[in-house]
């Protein structure tokens, strides 16, 4: 039994070691292999999670995602590790994973130390998608790091906790929020966006103006006519034509000159 779990572990030993070989197949079959020893790999990748190599990082990462829901309580596990990139592959591997139960740790890590975990537990929560994460979403808004990506997942939530926060994102100073946020307000479709959206009709930014039309669109906003109605001749051609689309779904008929 001792020779056995000795072979195994020299085992795990090459297909690590083979995993810095420049040969890109043999990188793959490694990667393969490693996640088919199950337990037996989960440490020693855990440990390539902090390599100086990002390449070997993801690699470790995918091993140990391949091996499925059965290593979801180690990632989460090292959620809370020293190492600022084992915590960083560990967010991104739940997020790979899709799994719920990875949700709590990733909300916990939208207040971690480091830029890149952060960045990291954003898109493990957008593709988890689960509206458990909302409040800490939320909070992270006023992240300058991640507050563009908390934006745009908070709009692909749409959950009606996030109105008041959407409107602050909507009304402030950071372009990309204000496109997520005048999007989410529709999507969402809580009445308490109306007026933001009106507002937003004259911001700077083409996309901010069709995407608050859109809206007021889809929360049969009707006075939003008015304010809607210079629009028709706005400098960006794209917006013209979705305000037209808009203001007849608005019930808005042009008069005859």
């Amino acid at each position: 039994m001792a020779m056995s779990d000795q072979g195994q572990s020299e085992r795990v030993e090459q297909l690590i070691g083979a995993l810095r070989d420049d040969n890109e197949a043999l990188r793959d079959h490694a990667i393969a292999s490693l996640s088919q020893l199950g337990e037996e790999a989960i440490e020693p990748l855990i440990g390539l999670m902090a390599d100086e190599d990002v390449l070997i990082r993801e690699a470790a990462t995918i091993g140990i995602v391949r091996m499925g829901p059965s290593v979801v309580d180690r990632l989460i596990e090292a959620m809370d590790d020293d190492e600022w990139a084992i915590r960083e592959q560990a967010a991104s591997g739940l997020g790979k994973l899709k799994d719920p139960r990875g949700v709590d740790a990733l909300v916990k890590a939208l207040k971690d130390k480091d830029g890149a975990v952060r960045t990291a537990a954003v898109w493990a929560l957008e593709r988890i998608g689960d509206s458990r994460a909302v409040p800490g979403l939320v909070q992270a808004l006023t992240d300058g790091t991640v507050r563009e990506d908390v934006a745009r997942v908070l709009k692909k939530i749409g959950d009606a906790r996030a109105v008041d926060a959407l409107i602050e994102g909507l009304l402030g100073n950071n372009w990309m929020v204000r496109r997520h946020a005048a999007e989410a307000l529709g999507k969402i479709g809580d009445a308490r966006g109306i007026e933001p959206l009106i507002e937003s009709l004259r911001d700077e930014d083409w996309l901010v103006r069709r995407n608050a039309a859109e809206s007021l669109a889809r929360l049969g906003a009707k006075q939003a006519i008015d304010p809607l109605l210079p629009l028709l001749e706005d400098e960006n051609t794209m917006v013209q034509e979705t305000v037209e689309g808009v203001l007849a779904s608005l019930g808005w008929k042009q008069t005859a000159q």
